[in-house]
């Protein structure tokens, strides 16, 4: 599993920490719905639509959104410098994976800019003038920035996964990464599955929960990402 091991951590591995264990904290904000009351139904709305624009905490979650974004961005891009000044460690998973988190970090900070204007699942006006195109372009601009978001988590995920438990690196991502891809792969399977019915006119079929599983899993990952560079400075 283990090939040549890369150099002792430098400086910026503890930024590198902070700030994607911070953009991980971030990322979960959403489930503050749990206590205000934001008048969407979490299993069956898109998590986005709690930032819409017509939203009373739209605003709020737009700027966690934003938050999360810019701090995974940093770190990711924190990372990458890294492996700039270490050639030894520029290995292909481990680039890649890197990348995936700057990518989403980036994606996700665009998203808070490119917000819905309303819910497409709970408005059925929102819905049909969004089926005829009468809706801001944001609208399109935010479906393309969220499926970047999430292919560069999904890349992020993967590639680094498979490059702790390849090069014998970061202990805890090597031992419980693995799960959770899985889990982020069902997860996302569900997602797109629920969204084509929607979008098909076949209901919602709790779109919502497992969306919010999605990113979820991705908040812990990163979390997980987070505490295992922490400890591999410290051994």
């Amino acid at each position: 599993m283990g090939t040549q091991a890369d150099p002792a951590p430098d400086p910026h591995s503890g930024s590198v920490v902070g700030l994607v264990g911070l953009g991980a904290a971030a990322y979960t904000a959403w489930v503050l719905e749990v206590v205000l009351s934001t008048g969407l139904n979490p299993i069956e709305t898109y998590v986005s639509e709690l930032a819409a624009q017509d939203q009373p905490l739209g605003g709020l979650f737009r700027a966690t959104d934003f938050t999360a974004g810019l701090l995974v961005l940093l770190g990711g891009l924190l990372a990458l410098v890294r492996l700039v000044r270490y050639p030894v460690g520029r290995r292909p998973w481990t680039v890649a994976g890197w990348a995936g988190v700057t990518l989403f970090g980036a994606a996700t900070a665009a998203d808070a800019w490119l917000p819905l204007s309303c819910q497409p699942t709970a408005d059925p006006e929102c819905a049909a003038r969004e089926t005829a195109g009468l809706v801001p372009a944001t609208h399109q601009a935010h479906a393309v920035s969220s499926s970047l978001a999430m292919t560069g988590a999904l890349v992020g995920t993967v590639a680094l996964t498979v490059a702790a438990r390849r090069y014998g690196r970061l202990a805890p991502l090597a031992r419980y990464g693995p799960a959770l891809v899985v889990l982020e792969l069902l997860a996302t399977a569900w997602t797109l599955t629920a969204i084509s019915l929607f979008t098909a006119g076949h209901g919602t079929w709790a779109l919502g929960a497992g969306q919010r599983l999605q990113v979820l899993l991705v908040a812990l990952w990163l979390g997980l990402l987070a505490y295992s560079v922490h400890r591999e400075r410290h051994t």
